[in-house]
């Protein structure tokens, strides 16, 4: 065919009609070059968490495929960072201890908690080196305890102080993230280190780290699942799929931590034995944040408040989303 050759009004009229018919054609099925792309949802998770597990089980892709989304996912050392994430509208989706929240509500960050998971009493602690003087949590009166600031390990250090008639002023903070925590522990340059799983299992198993304190005899508070205030209202249907998923991958890691931490230790290159040791510690059991929850975590506020560590009081409930539907649906599971 020549390039000067012109088609008649009426072959014109039919090929445009054929191209527009391919092309929603295209569209419709996904297989053309027009496809319309997924709804992304960005979740924040760290190494020991139930949202490691889902990653690597791809379970919760299977269930978010059906309401049109995909997953973005983006790993922290710890909850303070993720929080500072969800906070700059980075992720809409995560997973930390009890204080990190606490410290992004007295900042003002707009966020809910949508969602709970009970914590391991054993899960993390105040370790000192084999060789240490130390054996008491009293005798960390004037030492340098190394911890990532409003993390979990800060309520820890800061119940375990109280409970040895000690006060947070008595001791020498150094904050430090997780990994430069490590070293500075390994080198000597602090005394002991406040840390959680997986960085406490691997200290005991590389380190010979010794435990001063763990949550024992301690009151352990819950874990949290996170959400942009945004996200969570806008999208309940999202927020209740992945906290169903959550409770029933948890229930199933419960009953096969052997399985869970072959499939997950290549994935985070990790010793198998190691991560199947910080499985076994935690009694996985994603629930909506009930009353009584959200008045355990009240007492976390109110402890950091009243050491000075918040610059102001929180009410924790107000913070709490509230969706009666996904509430009865986690509590029937």
């Amino acid at each position: 065919m020549g390039r000067h050759t012109r088609f008649s009004l009426p072959i014109a009229t039919a090929l445009l009609a054929a191209f527009t018919t391919l092309s929603a054609t295209a569209q419709s099925s996904g297989t053309g070059a027009v496809q319309q792309p997924a709804k992304v949802l960005r979740i924040g998770y760290q190494k020991s968490g139930l949202l490691a597990i889902l990653k690597a089980q791809g379970s919760l892709d299977d269930k978010l495929k059906p309401l049109g989304y995909s997953i973005k996912w983006f790993e922290f050392p710890a909850g303070p960072q993720l929080l500072e994430a969800l906070n700059a509208n980075s992720i809409d989706f995560g997973y930390t201890g009890a204080p990190p929240p606490v410290f992004a509500q007295a900042g003002g960050v707009h966020f809910v908690y949508v969602g709970a998971e009970p914590s391991g009493r054993h899960a993390e602690a105040i370790l000192v080196r084999s060789d240490s003087a130390l054996h008491s949590v009293a005798e960390l009166r004037g030492k340098r305890v190394a911890l990532q600031k409003g993390s979990s390990a800060n309520y820890l250090l800061l119940e375990a102080l109280k409970k040895a008639g000690l006060r947070f002023e008595d001791v020498r903070p150094v904050y430090l993230a997780p990994a430069d925590a490590r070293a500075a522990f390994e080198s000597g340059t602090v005394d002991a280190w406040a840390i959680w799983d997986p960085y406490y299992a691997s200290a005991q198993q590389a380190l010979k780290a010794r435990t001063l304190v763990d949550y024992s005899e301690l009151n352990a508070p819950y874990n949290f699942y996170e959400a942009t205030r945004d996200f969570a209202q806008q999208h309940p249907d999202v927020i209740g799929a992945i906290l169903g998923q959550l409770r029933t991958t948890g229930l199933w890691v419960n009953d096969h931590p052997v399985d869970t931490a072959a499939l997950i230790a290549p994935k985070i290159g990790l010793d198998q034995k190691l991560v199947e040791t910080w499985v076994r510690r935690y009694p996985y059991g994603t629930t909506a944040v009930t009353d009584e929850i959200a008045r355990s975590q009240q007492i976390v506020a109110d402890a950091f408040y009243g050491a000075h560590l918040i610059p102001q009081k929180v009410t924790v409930k107000d913070n709490v989303w509230q969706n009666r539907e996904v509430t009865t649906s986690l509590a029937k599971k």
